[in-house]
C-alpha cells in the first residue's frame, strides 16, 4: 500500500484504521484487538487512529492491553490520538458540561494519560480534536512544541479545524502542523468546495477523512441515487460500494487518508479493496454529481 509522508519523521499508510468503536465491541480481549491490527498490517495498513474520548475514554486502554500482550506490534504501527474534548463521562464524569480544553495543563495531562493507557513511550501524531473558542494560541502552541521537544509526541496536527483555526495555532508554533482530520465522504462533499481541502493543498499537508462512509448513512437507503451510482462502478470493477466510496477519496490529489472504522474482521480484511478501484476524472465527477444531486454548473 502507498504511503503519505507527513514530515521527515512520520508517514501514514494510505488508509488509516479508525479505533473509535474499539471499546464498543463485544470482544475487547487483547487477542481480538491484536487480530484486528494484524488484519490491517496484512494489507499494509499501519496507521491506527485513536482519541482519548473514544469509548467514553476507554478505547486507548483497550489498545494498550493488546500492545502490552504483543509489544512487537508497536514498532509496526503509527499511533494517532487526540485530546481537548472534556465530556462528563469516564474520568471526567464530574464535569458540569461538555467543553474543550487546550490549556497547557490539560494537554500535558492528556498526553500522559494516553501514553500510560496505550502502554507506549511516544505518540506519533497528536491531534487537537476540536477548535477551542477559548484557546490561548500562544499557550497552546508552546505546550504542543514542548511535547515534541520532550519526545512524548513525534508530531502535531489538528482535527475539524477551519483555515483560521489552523493559521492561528500555527502562528504560535515552531513545529509545523502536519495534518487536519475533517469529515469527507460522498455524502459530505462540502469540504471540496468550502475551502477546507483547498487550504490543505495550499499548505502542503495531507488530509485525514473521518466518517468516509457517512457514518453508515450511505447504506441507509437502498434506493438512493448515490448508492446506485456507487454500485454501478462497483459491479464493473468487482468490488463493493464501500471500496468505491473510499476510492473516490483516494483519487483526489490532496492526499486524503480515509479513516476506516469497523470491528468486523471480515470487513477489516477488505478495507484495501479500495486501492484496486480505477477512478478516472469522469467517474469521479459522476459520483460527485450523485453526491450533490445535480450536474456541476
Amino acid at each position: 500500500m502507498n504511503r503519505i509522508k507527513l514530515n521527515s519523521d512520520v508517514s501514514f499508510s494510505r488508509i488509516v484504521y479508525g479505533m473509535w468503536r474499539l471499546a464498543d465491541d463485544e470482544n475487547t480481549t487483547p487477542a481480538h484487538v491484536q487480530a484486528k491490527i494484524e488484519a490491517c498490517l496484512a494489507q499494509g495498513i499501519t496507521t491506527m487512529d485513536q482519541a482519548d474520548i473514544y469509548g467514553g475514554y476507554e478505547a486507548e486502554e483497550v489498545l494498550g492491553a493488546a500492545l502490552k500482550a504483543a509489544p512487537a506490534l508497536r514498532d509496526q504501527i503509527e499511533i494517532v490520538t487526540k485530546c481537548d474534548i472534556v465530556a462528563p463521562v469516564g474520568r471526567y464524569s464530574d464535569a458540569k458540561a461538555k467543553y474543550y480544553d487546550t490549556s497547557r495543563a490539560h494537554l500535558l495531562a492528556s498526553v500522559d494519560h494516553s501514553l500510560r493507557l496505550m502502554n507506549i513511550d511516544q505518540i506519533d501524531v497528536l491531534l487537537v480534536h476540536r477548535p477551542d473558542p477559548m484557546m490561548d494560541h500562544q499557550e497552546t502552541g508552546a505546550a504542543l512544541d514542548g511535547l515534541i521537544a520532550s519526545g512524548k509526541v513525534k508530531s502535531v496536527g489538528v482535527s475539524n479545524f477551519k483555515r483560521h483555526d489552523w493559521t492561528l495555532l500555527q502562528s504560535a508554533m515552531n513545529n509545523p502542523l502536519v495534518t487536519n482530520q475533517i469529515e469527507a465522504s460522498v455524502v459530505a462533499p462540502e469540504c471540496f468546495t468550502n475551502g477546507d481541502i483547498a487550504f490543505m493543498q495550499e499548505f502542503g499537508a495531507p488530509v485525514m477523512a473521518w466518517s468516509p462512509l457517512g457514518g453508515g448513512s450511505l447504506f441507509g437507503d437502498p434506493l438512493s441515487p448515490m448508492l446506485a451510482a456507487l454500485n454501478t462502478v462497483a459491479k464493473a470493477q468487482g468490488v463493493d460500494a464501500t471500496a468505491v466510496a473510499v476510492a473516490w477519496l483516494l483519487a483526489h490529489p490532496a492526499e486524503i487518508a480515509p479513516v476506516m472504522g469497523t470491528n468486523n474482521l471480515d470487513r477489516i480484511a477488505r478495507i484495501s479493496d479500495a486501492t484496486k478501484v480505477e477512478m478516472d476524472r469522469e467517474t469521479w465527477f459522476a459520483l460527485y454529481t450523485a453526491s450533490i444531486g445535480a450536474e456541476v454548473p
